[in-house]
């Protein structure tokens, strides 16, 4: 193995490692990071980059492409299930994909411009208020609607609904888009703070899904690994063309992110919905932390 490789590089900050023994370690690591990412819809990024560098001492930059490569394989590897038993909309991810998209070129226009510290301590601010609103909607929701929903012109036209079937039931689930206008709008800002802050926007897509568009949280999950996967598609081809990626870095831990969202994509059917909202809320909590103390300067 190349020893200038980050993966035998890193072995020097940790005492009796290998260079093997740190591949194998990667593997694990970054499955289990697969498996979270893909269950709630965060792709994962948002916790391989701190793996990387906090606890192999990777270069941040590096560790970036590394994830967005990763991403891409863990949403390639859940995507089919969830496909399959109609939790993930195409239609709608597609729907999204413009604004998202739109936002993250915006967020990497204006770096450098916004006091990150401003920026981290809003988008803090905004997680928590999003994970309380979405605990608040889940009571509204267990009491029942008051009203039948109004449905919005605009998905009957672009046919924003879909069917779901949970494990266990033959009966198929049907939903509807609701507000796609503010749907739309929230995520043009997630891709803004993703590109400025250079972090996964699936901690406020699932929030702005699951609340805003009031879809099914397990369809909100799904279809924000789907959207991940497709929005980094085109960062990875840019980091690969610049040789920004590390192949026996990015080697395995692809491999690894890849097998635990290919699990994750099976688990995901078989989990009650409960257990993946409240699973969502807790990395929500612990991100939203993270913003706050760099606000803080921590």
């Amino acid at each position: 193995m190349d020893p200038s490789c980050p993966v035998v590089r890193t072995t020097a900050n940790l005492a009796f490692v290998t260079p093997l023994e740190l591949t194998g370690l990667l593997l694990v690591l970054a499955a289990g990071a697969g498996l979270i990412g893909s269950l709630i819809g965060l792709g994962g990024g948002v916790l391989l980059v701190p793996i990387l560098t906090l606890g192999f001492h990777v270069d941040i930059r590096l560790a970036i492409a590394t994830s967005i490569v990763a991403v891409v394989a863990s949403s390639v590897a859940a995507a089919p299930r969830t496909l399959r038993t109609g939790f993930s909309s195409v239609r709608l991810g597609v729907f999204l994909a413009a604004a998202t998209t739109l936002g993250g070129l915006t967020g990497a226009l204006v770096s450098g411009l916004i006091d990150p510290r401003a920026l981290y301590a809003l988008f803090g601010t905004v997680l928590l208020m999003s994970g309380a609103q979405m605990v608040l909607q889940r009571r509204a929701r267990s009491r029942g609607p008051a009203t039948e929903p109004k449905v919005s012109a605009l998905s009957i036209s672009l046919e924003l609904r879909g069917s779901y079937h949970e494990q266990g039931s033959d009966e198929a689930r049907g939903y509807v888009v609701q507000r796609p206008v503010l749907g739309l709008s929230l995520m043009y800002v997630a891709g803004a703070v993703s590109g400025f802050l250079g972090i996964g926007a699936g901690v406020l897509k699932v929030p702005a899904m699951d609340v805003a568009m009031r879809l099914p949280f397990k369809v909100s999950a799904a279809t924000s690994n789907f959207l991940i996967g497709v929005t980094a598609s085109a960062g990875a081809i840019v980091y690969l063309a610049k040789g920004g990626v590390d192949p026996y870095l990015a080697g395995p831990v692809a491999i690894g992110m890849l097998a635990g969202a290919w699990l994750g994509g099976h688990l995901f059917t078989k989990l009650a919905p409960s257990i993946i909202r409240w699973t969502f809320l807790a990395v929500l909590g612990v991100v939203a932390t993270q913003m706050l103390a760099k606000a803080l300067g921590a």
